[in-house]
């Protein structure tokens, strides 16, 4: 049962969460409608994101959208507004990854992830703060971030690279952003207990890295202060309060729900 914390101000909202088909993004798609909001869970995997959305009738709607394809993300856009009448919140949280160590590291793996997972998160912003903007009653935009925006590992340079260019188009759209009422925030997982990780902890078998499957997700999180690995539900009470009222002065922040990996 998806836990539900009391923002009522999510009441009639509107949410657009990309990346959405699974993991956390599905899990804060889930959250937010137990907490009154409608949600159009965006996805480059069309049939995932309706699948995502088909549990919640009409309250939901799965959109299929290469993020990266400004084309794709205006329509997008059209159709959120022609669904629910208005754009309240905007999760950019599509991301990918994928291992090579650093002096193997190629300018494919390097172009693919930084697109993925800082352009589109540019471009997606973009094309939402100017639906808001002409709604003209503020907004919420929240970026999955990471604890590898914080800190670097070398077998994921271009994933580290694109977290901290998130971290970066957080506080520069917060910035431009303030005078329309629009607040933009992230949050930093540490290591959350999903497809993309059980993915991570193949290549690291793979690469030599770690021999058990598990033991690279269990080795990783080892440090954190919490002592386990984290799962969505750990990420979606802070990710719902970002989009909620409650949260309205707050603002250019990355906020760490990493469990205590990593502290500052």
């Amino acid at each position: 049962m998806v836990k539900q914390a009391n923002f009522e101000s999510l009441n009639g909202k509107s949410c657009i969460v990309t990346g959405s088909a699974r993991g956390i993004g599905q899990g804060i798609g889930d959250r937010l409608i137990a907490n009154g909001a409608s949600v159009a869970f965006v996805d480059v995997n069309a049939e995932g994101a309706e699948a995502a959305a088909a549990a919640h009738g009409d309250n939901a709607i799965g959109v299929g959208c290469d993020v990266v394809d400004r084309g794709q993300v205006q329509g997008m856009v059209k159709k959120v507004v022609d669904a629910f009448g208005k754009i309240d919140v905007l999760y950019n949280n599509a991301g990918v990854n994928h291992q090579q160590r650093f002096l193997e590291t190629t300018e494919d793996n390097w172009h693919r992830l930084m697109d993925i997972n800082a352009l589109s998160v540019l471009i997606v912003t973009q094309e939402v703060s100017k639906q808001m903007i002409e709604q003209g009653h503020g907004g919420k935009i929240v970026n999955t971030a990471s604890l590898a925006g914080r800190q670097a590992y070398p077998d994921i340079v271009p994933y580290c690279a694109s977290k901290f260019a998130v971290i970066a188009i957080t506080q520069a759209s917060a910035r431009y952003l303030a005078e329309h009422g629009i607040q933009v925030n992230g949050f930093s997982p540490g290591v959350v207990h999903t497809p993309l990780w059980e993915q991570l902890d193949r290549e690291s078998i793979e690469m030599g890295n770690t021999k058990e499957p598990g033991e690279a997700m269990a080795g990783f999180a080892a440090g954190a202060l919490a002592g386990r690995v984290s799962t969505p539900a750990d990420i979606t009470g802070l990710a719902v309060f970002l989009a909620s009222t409650d949260s309205d002065y707050i603002t250019g922040q990355t906020i760490g729900v990493d469990g205590g990996m990593y502290i500052f």
